[in-house]
């Protein structure tokens, strides 16, 4: 097994330069022909868009722009290539918010991540990322086939059955959250099992240290990627894990938050991608996420830029157990019932596991009165606790992220 997935891992920056020379400018001129690009892109000389400096005087596009233009332009706002129907999958994550997938060679470019995480030919992914609405699961399948691996699609849930069928079939690798592995481990210790897990893949949500140590104290090695719905893979750690290295098929720039003004080298700001996937032309998408450029190529010989990984939200949308809490869906939690005049989710951590707890200002009442709306609107079940009017802070938080990433 080749120690990188292909060549375009080894370019030197001076021949990277000179592919984005060529295919960046293609990239604009295909968005400036879809609607949904119509005035953003109004009047840009995409021959003039060359080089990542050239990308800083293009409008940000956000997450509540994407919305917006999907509620105009059904179902993907006129930012794709293809009609709905032109497309492998299509996928409905909270907000909502639709994406198109592809079943192309390596479509969200996660092949890239897999084969650094040394997983190839012979492995058999047991790969517990969902597969009901959102693409995440779809994501990781995609880049298992892309490096030859066979894929039990076992999702997410069921714990003693994944335990069994990890067993039973040999899987040697995992793909999915980096909690849930765990809780795998241990169902299996209980059930007396022994499995041959030997690699993990894992996103969506902090891979903390020790709970890296963990894994590695199990003989499982375990590396993080950095990916969304919307743009697939965008940066994943190898072998030296000193960062997250930049993929491929995107560009990443660093911004203040809030604007489209790149940040001086190594400070933290928002981390703002374009896409070069000629299906799916995302051009300056604002991730709302943080983090910064990391100095010098990866030791492992990759030699793209490297991000220091996650280091928090520039606003309020939070990952909790693998998915996004947004501060709408809080505002829509208080909507559904008159008594409740205000609500606070708090994301905190028991053990090596992600803990929502959702606090909610009423006059009484019982928890379990609210169960129901906070499964359905939050899309996930969280300890509830009512507390008095005016108790929680004036601080404008609706969602507070209490955890640790020292």
């Amino acid at each position: 097994m080749s120690k990188y997935f292909d060549d375009l891992e080894t370019r030197s920056p001076q021949d990277r330069d000179e592919d984005l020379f060529r295919e960046l400018p293609q990239q604009i001129a295909r968005a400036q022909s879809l609607p949904g690009y119509n005035q953003s892109l109004k009047g840009v000389e995409a021959g003039t868009i060359r080089a990542i400096g050239d990308l800083a005087d293009l409008p940000v596009l956000r997450k509540s722009d994407l919305v917006g233009a999907q509620g105009a332009a059904a179902p993907f706002g006129g930012l794709t290539t293809h009609p709905a129907s032109g497309f492998a999958h299509v996928f409905q994550s909270p907000g909502p918010i639709y994406e198109p997938g592809g079943n192309s060679h390596d479509w969200w470019r996660m092949g890239r991540f897999l084969h650094a995480c040394g997983v190839g030919p012979g492995d058999i992914v047991q790969n517990c990322f969902g597969y009901h609405l959102t693409p995440a699961g779809m994501i990781f399948e995609n880049g298992a086939r892309a490096v030859g691996a066979t894929v039990l699609p076992a999702g997410t849930g069921q714990t003693e059955l994944q335990a069994r069928a990890a067993a039973d079939l040999g899987s040697t690798a995992y793909a999915g959250t980096p909690d849930y592995l765990k809780t795998i481990l241990d169902k299996a210790d209980e059930m007396g099992l022994s499995l041959k897990i030997t690699k993990a893949a894992v996103g969506g949500g902090a891979l903390f240290p020790s709970l890296r140590q963990e894994y590695a104290d199990r003989g499982i090695s375990c590396l993080q990627c950095y990916a969304t719905a919307d743009l697939g893979n965008i940066a994943y750690e190898s072998e030296a894990q000193e960062g997250l290295i930049v993929d491929e098929g995107v560009i990443v720039e660093i911004v203040t938050p809030g604007t489209g003004d790149p940040v001086a080298p190594g400070e933290v700001g928002e981390v703002v991608v374009t896409t070069l996937n000629p299906d799916y032309p995302l051009i300056r998408f604002g991730t709302g996420d943080l983090s910064a450029l990391m100095d010098g190529p990866s030791p492992c010989g990759r030699t793209n830029l490297r991000i220091k990984g996650w280091m928090g939200r520039a606003d309020q949308t939070t990952k909790i157990k693998g998915m996004f809490v947004r501060p709408e869906q809080v505002a829509a939690l208080v909507a559904r019932h008159d008594e409740i005049s205000r609500a606070r989710v708090i994301a905190s951590r028991e053990g090596e596991r992600d803990v929502m707890t959702v606090k909610i200002e009423a006059d009484g009442g019982e928890p379990e009165n609210y169960a129901g709306s906070v499964a359905d609107v939050l899309k996930m079940k969280g300890t509830i606790e009512i507390v008095a009017r005016g108790s929680l802070p004036n601080d404008g938080k609706v969602i507070e992220d209490q955890r640790s990433y020292d």
